[in-house]
């Protein structure tokens, strides 16, 4: 990844950085209430111009980890969600919550550790994570999930997602998958996920993968 894909803003008490290379556009800096993100204006974020607590508010809504805080106080830092949550989207990505562990990915990508927008379309460029590349190809998934898995005993913890060469993401620790509809789904704690768009029980990995010649790369 290029140092052109990041951007930082500087603030008396806390530095935003922004990942254009993570970014999908969900807008939820861009519609948060006060002046932190303003649209147009140069530079778009100033940190400065918000109470500490609503920059770091409105970071933590960013769904893909495009954007991170960096305090001056180093005692302020990001906390995983305590619970693991996998969202399957209506016609989208997976967005991920929690104390994620994604393999193989950049270290300098700080905000992957704790939310995560992963491709279940199989087409983004930009593998494992989402590029909105599922509008262009009319991806259709309205994120039912028909599966209650085996249930939790235990909740939080580190989630570790592991990205099968040319098949599924497999996922292991506590975990709460919510279907398109919001509804807490399927709770477990080892889960394999299509991410080539192919399966007929979606989220779930079915095999269909290797029939359609998925390629992770």
């Amino acid at each position: 990844m290029s140092d052109k894909d990041k951007f930082n803003f500087p603030g008396g008490k806390i530095d935003v950085e922004w990942d254009g290379h993570l970014c999908i556009h969900i807008a939820e800096c861009g519609q948060a209430n006060g002046d932190l993100f303003i649209g147009g204006r140069q530079p778009w974020c100033q940190p400065d111009l918000v109470e500490l607590k609503d920059v770091i508010e409105v970071v933590e809504r960013c769904p893909s980890g495009a954007l991170t805080y960096q305090a001056k106080d180093s005692s302020i830092k990001e906390k995983p969600a305590e619970e693991n949550t996998i969202s399957v989207s209506y016609n989208g990505p997976l967005f991920v919550r929690g104390d994620i562990e994604i393999e193989n990915t950049p270290a300098d990508m700080e905000g992957i550790a704790f939310r995560a927008t992963l491709c279940r379309c199989g087409h983004s460029k930009n593998k494992p994570f989402c590029d909105n590349t599922h509008e262009a190809i009319k991806f259709q998934d309205y994120g039912a999930v028909g599966d209650n898995g085996e249930g939790l005993s235990n909740s939080g913890g580190k989630l570790k997602i592991k990205q099968l060469e040319d098949g599924p993401l497999l996922c292991s620790g506590n975990i709460t998958i919510k279907s398109g509809s919001g509804r807490t789904a399927w709770e477990g704690t080892q889960v394999a996920l299509c991410r080539c768009g192919a399966s007929k029980n979606k989220p779930f990995c079915d095999g269909s993968h290797v029939a359609a010649g998925f390629r992770s790369n």
